[in-house]
């Protein structure tokens, strides 16, 4: 499924919502201007590797900093354009309606401890990992769980690329519930029985971040859910 569109419409313009959308577009372009031989040592030091705290009984202070800089860091960080566009696109078609729920101020602290949740979320399965992990999506997949909590039946216009390209109108909940359970399903099959270790994409850190919003979002609203039922 890949939406386009919801039936919401923000009651005010997403500052914070485009604002992190020109931010993680300013830093891939960032990342082009450093040499190719210099980008593996740029995501070792700005991306997450779970595998570094391993290092923290030689070097508490510089191990525990580098960790907590890298929470925030590696969420703005993006290994390709097709990386960089699923995020920012998703970001871009939910991000205003919480955005609006919330107001600017909390939605941008939200955003960021989604994020931070889920890149914990993610070392927690992935402890031995020394592959830096990058990209807003566990930050995104927070914002898709509080829209889910908020926007049930929202109508989405979606795309099925099924043997056929549909575009339907389907409920936020077919849509974005779909997409939680494939990250699941995912994450579950991407653990190698035999070591624990995950290759790959960070799908538990979609887990993570999608159910840290759902839960959230309680304590982030400023303003009352605007119902919108399916007919």
């Amino acid at each position: 499924m890949i939406p386009f569109k919801d039936n919401i419409p923000s009651r005010r313009y997403p500052v914070i919502t485009v604002t992190l959308i020109l931010v993680n577009v300013t830093v891939f372009i960032y990342e082009f201007s450093v040499e190719p031989s210099q980008q593996l040592d740029f995501f070792s030091v700005y991306g997450l590797i779970p595998a570094k705290l391993y290092m923290i009984g030689h070097q508490p202070v510089d191990v525990f900093t580098g960790l907590l800089r890298s929470l925030i860091t590696s969420m703005f960080l993006h290994g390709g354009f097709i990386h960089l566009l699923g995020n920012m696109w998703y970001l871009w078609i939910f991000g205003d309606n919480v955005e609006d729920r919330m107001g600017s101020v909390r939605f941008l602290f939200f955003y960021l401890l989604c994020g931070t949740l889920a890149s914990m979320v993610h070392i927690l399965f992935n402890l031995s990992s020394e592959v830096p992990s990058i990209g807003a999506s566990g930050a995104v997949a927070g914002v898709l769980g509080a829209y889910l909590v908020s926007y049930p039946f929202a109508r989405v216009l979606t795309l099925l690329p099924f043997f056929f390209i549909w575009v339907v109108e389907l409920p936020a909940i077919l849509v974005l519930g779909s997409w939680f359970v494939v990250q699941i399903f995912n994450g579950t099959a991407s653990i190698d029985a035999s070591s624990g270790v995950m290759g790959g994409i960070a799908w538990w850190a979609h887990v993570g971040g999608f159910l840290s919003g759902m839960l959230l979002i309680a304590s982030f609203a400023r303003r009352p859910v605007r119902r919108y039922y399916w007919e």
